[in-house]
């Protein structure tokens, strides 16, 4: 494997320790690799089951997003259970807190999100002590789940959950957080698997446009992988490759090409 200095851990503690708000830019960076990482993945039935800071991996001179440790992850067969008591706490989706055996690859879509609000918060967003006191402190900013969310969970589940009226998700962020970020995180944390957005959904999200926009560059380097889409990622959904690839950078492409035939 390559050699990537950095995890996304030790980026956010450097930035917590120097007391500086993390830059939108990079939130947009490093989140659209990561939301990308799980096209890829999840086109291949891979579903990884322990996304966490510790195991995302940064090159800050180029800022190249990688998801490192597989040791948890698991091909899922449809209509096949898998173990519950899977993925570290923090980013647990809710249908693992409560017992179900039968999900898919919607669980790493919870725990990428739980870690792109840990970038502009500076912490975990639900730091719960104990399975019980983690879907509590989702429900304190998401509220209860209605009883057909939890069915949709998880159809076995017998949990008796208290009423909370969550505070929602924008009190938790920093008046200066991006909004967009906030509604993407709004469709990321649904409490129904089938109702959270897909990889190549997410990476529409009018969040990202920025980053489709314009020819980014830094240290001097074009950062052009960005849109680089391979037929694994898009087999999901393939149509989306027009929305996903900017003009720009299928005219550089096309131009590439004629002059490698010269």
């Amino acid at each position: 494997m390559d050699y990537i200095p950095e995890t996304m851990y030790r980026v956010l503690r450097y930035y917590v320790k120097n007391k500086m708000a993390f830059p939108d830019a990079l939130g947009k960076i490093y989140a659209y690799q990561m939301f990308r990482s799980l096209a890829y993945i999840h086109g291949l039935g891979i579903c990884h089951r322990d996304i966490k800071p510790q195991n995302v991996l940064v090159d800050t001179n180029i800022h190249k997003v990688v998801i490192c440790d597989f040791g948890s992850a698991k091909k899922l067969q449809p209509g096949e259970t898998s173990v519950a008591y899977i993925c570290s706490r923090y980013y647990r989706a809710p249908e693992l807190i409560l017992g179900e055996e039968q999900y898919n690859t919607a669980i790493d879509i919870w725990s990428v999100g739980c870690v792109v609000a840990e970038m502009f918060l500076g912490e975990p967003i639900f730091p719960g002590n104990s399975s019980k006191d983690q879907l509590l402190k989702i429900m304190q900013i998401l509220g209860t789940p209605t009883q057909q969310e939890v069915t949709e969970m998880c159809k076995k589940s017998k949990a008796k959950l208290p009423q909370i009226q969550g505070t929602g998700l924008k009190k938790k962020f920093r008046s200066g957080t991006n909004p967009l970020v906030i509604d993407l995180l709004q469709k990321v944390f649904a409490y129904s698997p089938k109702k959270r957005l897909k990889p190549l959904e997410i990476l529409q999200h009018p969040y990202f446009d920025d980053l489709r926009a314009q020819r980014l560059t830094i240290n001097g380097k074009g950062i052009t992988d960005l849109f680089n889409f391979n037929t694994v990622e898009l087999s999901t959904n393939p149509e989306l490759i027009s929305k996903l690839v900017p003009k720009w950078y299928q005219k550089m492409k096309e131009k590439a090409s004629e002059n490698g035939k010269k």
